[in-house]
């Protein structure tokens, strides 16, 4: 467990401060995430079309955080991750 005077003891002390000049952080706390592979595609049909979608794993996420995303978008954005051509069915 965590104690104020554990806190007290810490900010006492200049040698465990951390330099901030040195971390990367935008003004807007933002950062991209980046997509690594294609786990999954899938069509779903509508009354007049067809919706193409593949699941995205993202850096700094696991399988089970892996979002859809329109197949049509994500080639244009990222066609790395198409051009092996091993995109699952």
């Amino acid at each position: 467990m965590f104690h104020i005077s554990m806190l007290k003891k810490c900010m006492g002390d200049p040698s465990l401060f951390i330099p901030t000049k040195n971390i990367g952080i935008k003004d807007s706390l933002s950062y991209e995430e980046i997509p690594v592979q294609i786990l999954d595609r899938q069509v779903r049909k509508l009354r007049t079309k067809e919706v193409a979608s593949v699941k995205v794993l993202w850096k700094n996420q696991i399988v089970e955080e892996a979002t859809w995303e329109a197949e049509e978008d994500m080639k244009k954005r990222y066609p790395h991750l198409f051009e092996s051509g091993e995109v699952p069915n």
